[in-house]
């Protein structure tokens, strides 16, 4: 389930966002950068460095992604932080956290960390067991830390260049190399899923299914702080588009943090 969840990536991009420009009471589209400024002034600063040939795409697909969290996400989200008691927010998150673990684990194993698998087999063991299908996580007690893995971090770890950015819908910020380790570590979920098929004695598998996603993109949402044009920064876009594919780098081991 966690290649539904590649949106958390975005708690990164917002801490550093809201330091760099103070949260606006009013949200709006005008935060995107003037007409009368250029990219190419910034030509020897860092943020200028990422490859974006589809800027104009990329753009509205912003866009589109603000208006979906605004209108249709951001009031599913609340309606369910309203009527859903923390302790079972918790619960809910837990499991799909566990969940997960499923592709921490094969991308562990596609990496040839033969250490990390393990230890990451032995959390999911443990939570689905002790902790009761991930309901809670007795394996960080026991020393079993989570290793967050994805198929676009074992490319980059093979050596595969991030490619050009992109801005999917819903997903939000990405790469060529992301997107198809998205797609990848979605199919093998895809493919566990239908292996298991745990209600498939059901005549309602189809609707549980779907239900089962949606409440995980809404649990993952509910994790984001990240609100689209809200950091007060006229250039949030490249900003966005900077932290995330640095994010990126160092976290497939392409970049290190003391550069």
């Amino acid at each position: 389930m966690r290649a539904f969840q590649r949106l958390s990536g975005l708690i990164f991009l917002a801490l550093l966002l809201s330091l760099s420009g103070c949260a606006t009471t009013g949200v709006t589209t005008q935060a995107e950068i003037p007409a009368r400024h250029s990219i190419s002034e910034f030509n020897d600063q860092r943020f200028a460095e990422v490859s974006d040939p589809w800027e104009a795409t990329n753009r509205s697909m912003y866009r589109f992604n603000f208006y979906f969290d605004k209108y249709l996400f951001l009031p599913v989200v609340g309606g369910y932080e309203y009527i859903t008691p923390t302790f079972l927010q918790e619960r809910i998150s837990g499991f799909y956290s566990n969940l997960g673990e499923l592709q921490n684990f094969s991308n562990s194993l596609f990496q040839l960390k033969g250490l990390e698998a393990l230890s990451t087999l032995g959390r999911f063991v443990t939570n689905s067991t002790v902790g009761i299908g991930g309901l809670f996580d007795p394996a960080t007690s026991f020393g079993l830390e989570r290793r967050n893995q994805d198929f676009g971090k074992t490319l980059g770890y093979w050596g595969a260049d991030s490619g050009p950015y992109l801005v999917l819908p819903v997903f939000g910020p990405s790469s060529m190399r992301d997107a198809s380790g998205l797609v990848v570590d979605s199919a093998i979920t895809y493919g566990v899923y239908s292996a298991i098929d745990p209600f498939g004695s059901s005549d309602y598998s189809f609707e549980i299914g779907a239900g089962i996603t949606t409440l995980g993109f809404v649990d993952t949402r509910h994790h984001q702080s990240f609100r689209y044009f809200e950091s007060g920064n006229p250039f949030e876009y490249y900003l966005v588009r900077f932290f995330y594919h640095e994010k990126r780098e160092i976290e497939s081991g392409k970049r290190s943090t003391k550069e």
